[in-house]
Parts: C-alpha cells; sequence; structure tokens
C-alpha cells in the first residue's frame, strides 16, 4: 500500500479485495452545536470510535493517544489484521480521518490510507451507501508496533521555546491563534505557543478534498518551513493531524504531533502564551 491519499474512484475498484477494512472516523466539529450522530456510510464500513474507544478515555485531555495495548485489542474487536489494508473517512470530507491515520501510522500499520473528500465525495459519486455499519466479522489479529518518536509532549515544546529546534505549527483559525476569539473549550486561555506560527488546516483543504499536491508544497513553501523539523499542534490533536498528514504526502522534513495540543498548552499556568 503505497498511496496514503486514495480517491473514490480507488476506492470503488479496490472494495472487494479481501483484506480491505473500510472505517469511519467521524466525530462532531469541536465548533459545532450538534451531537449529532451521521445518516448514513459506506456500504461495508466499520465504525472506528475515536472518541470513545480510540483514546485514552481515563486522561484529563480529550483525545488523548490510547495505549498500544488498548489500541490493539480495538483494532482486533473491528476484525482488523496485520495484513489488513485499511481506508479512513470521515463524513466532513477531510477532518477527522487524518487523525485515525496518525493512530495507525504511530502503532506501526503502514497499509493505510485516507479516503480524499470522505463521504461527501463518496454520495456525490454514487457510491453504495448503508445506514448500519457492518458487524458480522472475525476477530482480527491486529498487533500494535508503538512508535513514541512521533510525539512530542509539554515538556518537549517548553525546551523548544528555548531552543527553536522544531519549527511548531498550529493548525487552529487565525482568529483562535491570535485570542481574538474564546476558545471552545470556555476554560482555557487565549492565544498561542511562544515562537510557532499559523497555518489554518482549512487552507490545506477545498470542497472536502485536499488541494493538488504542487498547491500544498506551495502552501508549506509560504508559511517558510524550510529544512526545519514540524511539530503540529491544535486544539486537542485532531485537526493538526490534517497538517500533519499533508506535509507527509509533500515535505521530506521530519514530521511530530504535539498530542495535548491547545487544551493542555491554554489550561496549564506554566506554559506561557503569546
Amino acid at each position: 500500500m503505497e498511496k496514503q491519499l486514495v480517491s473514490v474512484s480507488w476506492l470503488k475498484e479496490n472494495i472487494n479485495n479481501p483484506n480491505m477494512v473500510v472505517l469511519d472516523a467521524s466525530i462532531p466539529v469541536v465548533t459545532e452545536n450538534s451531537k449529532t450522530a451521521k445518516q448514513t456510510n459506506i456500504t461495508g464500513a466499520r465504525f472506528m470510535d475515536l472518541k470513545n474507544i480510540f483514546s485514552d478515555v481515563e486522561a484529563n485531555l480529550p483525545n488523548t493517544m490510547p495505549s498500544p495495548k488498548q489500541f490493539e485489542v480495538a483494532c482486533r474487536n473491528l476484525g482488523i489484521n496485520e495484513n489488513s489494508i485499511i481506508i479512513i473517512y470521515d463524513t466532513k470530507g477531510i477532518y477527522s480521518s487524518p487523525r485515525a491515520w496518525f493512530l495507525f501510522k504511530t502503532m506501526g500499520h503502514a497499509a493505510i490510507a485516507v479516503l480524499d473528500g470522505g463521504l461527501p465525495e463518496w454520495m456525490k459519486d454514487g457510491g453504495s451507501c448503508s445506514l448500519a455499519y457492518a458487524q458480522n466479522y472475525p476477530l482480527g489479529n491486529f498487533k500494535s508496533n508503538f512508535d513514541p518518536k512521533r510525539l512530542k509532549n509539554a515538556s518537549s515544546i517548553l525546551d523548544n521555546i528555548r531552543s527553536g529546534k522544531y519549527l511548531v505549527i498550529d493548525a487552529r483559525s487565525e482568529d483562535r491563534f491570535l485570542g481574538k476569539v474564546p476558545e471552545p473549550r470556555t476554560h482555557l486561555k487565549r492565544g498561542h505557543i511562544p515562537k510557532s506560527i499559523n497555518l489554518p488546516f482549512s487552507k490545506l483543504i477545498k470542497d472536502g478534498k485536499f488541494l493538488p499536491q504542487q498547491e500544498l508544497k506551495t502552501t508549506f513553501k509560504d508559511a517558510f518551513v524550510g529544512d526545519y523539523p514540524l511539530l503540529f499542534s491544535c486544539g486537542s490533536g485532531i485537526t493538526a493531524c490534517i497538517l500533519l498528514f499533508a506535509a507527509n504526502l509533500v515535505l521530506e522534513n521530519e514530521l511530530f504531533l504535539y498530542d495535548g495540543s491547545w487544551s493542555e498548552w491554554g489550561e496549564g499556568d506554566e506554559y506561557p502564551v503569546k
């Protein structure tokens, strides 16, 4: 599986592969008021519950990386095997699916890709849909091979303010980055990590799909990323993965995620804010 981003036409051509597993990794957008569940899904898809099963629900921060064992058990319960070819999508087109991709990559699974345009593009192209997820599949044999080097913590960010080793890129909106509007999590401070730059994830997406790769390259170039190792942050570790995924497509820089993101940084008095 060399592709990291696949089209609807590619999925239609390959969906009957016996090793194919299609996962819906949809979550509500944090700035929306809706608690809604989705109405339809790709026929044969299984639900990857990022909020309640594929995150550490005992952590005091939202969407925290699960333990390797928790992730392994959850994957096996979804019928995922070591040789599974996994395609991830979400109902927004591109929103939470890159987070799911990052989890699998961090847990050592290579055969994983994101569906460009997600469910809206699938439906637009006449793809088969269902009101129910697939249920009848045997227990999988997935094994986690956790790579902790992909993740950075608040201590790493504090060190980086002094050293400047990494370029920290914040995926939140410009207004949130500049502290012009309240955070959706109302107990958090406004502002951004000192010495970080802002690249809203929305600038990498058009009509629910990633921009063409040359345009992605230009967008990163315009942000002056250079050859720095890139460390991505956002509100809670979800949309930062959109930037990380796009960078993985078109850049050769080292890429890392600050999993705690603003949910951690904006809460702690020990963390400086600009």
